[in-house]
């Protein structure tokens, strides 16, 4: 049995286009409703994933009606990050970002170096496998953290 939930996630990585998206669906899905969950990145410059979005699917997440978004955004929407009780960083580039954006806030963060799929395999078949093998990388984390669904 893992710990208990927090009362609010949020998941960051560097475009909020693949890994975090699939991090903030997955606990939707498997967690529910307790705990307020959300995703975002460094940047807004990408639209979410179609491999992402597939490879969810597969395991009935929705991500198609994801939407981008920076964490400048979610600030200006008054959802800053240190309003987190949880704060779970996918990228080396958003550790960094999030352990500055903390650094005098009481949220936890943590890191958890989730594979990027991006660019991987030759083939539609290989690029997907890429990609379950992060969204599976994101579940063993939810199991290791918070047991299984």
């Amino acid at each position: 049995m893992g710990e208990e939930l927090p009362q609010s996630v949020l998941f960051c990585c560097d475009h909020n286009a693949v890994r975090s998206p699939m991090a903030e669906g997955i606990m939707k899905q498997f967690y529910g409703t307790d705990t307020y969950v959300q995703s975002a990145g460094i940047k807004n410059d990408l639209e979410i994933d179609g491999f992402a979005i597939t490879v969810c699917q597969e395991m009935g997440v929705e991500l198609s009606r994801h939407r981008s978004r920076s964490f400048e955004e979610m600030e200006k929407w008054g959802d800053p990050i240190s309003s987190f009780d949880l704060v779970v960083a996918l990228t080396p580039a958003s550790r960094r970002e999030v352990q500055d954006l903390t650094r005098y806030s009481h949220c936890d963060v943590e890191y958890w170096p989730i594979s990027d799929p991006c660019g991987i395999g030759e083939t539609r078949e290989q690029r997907l496998e890429a990609y379950r093998g992060a969204r599976d990388e994101i579940i063993a984390r939810f199991k290791e953290r918070w047991g299984a669904p």
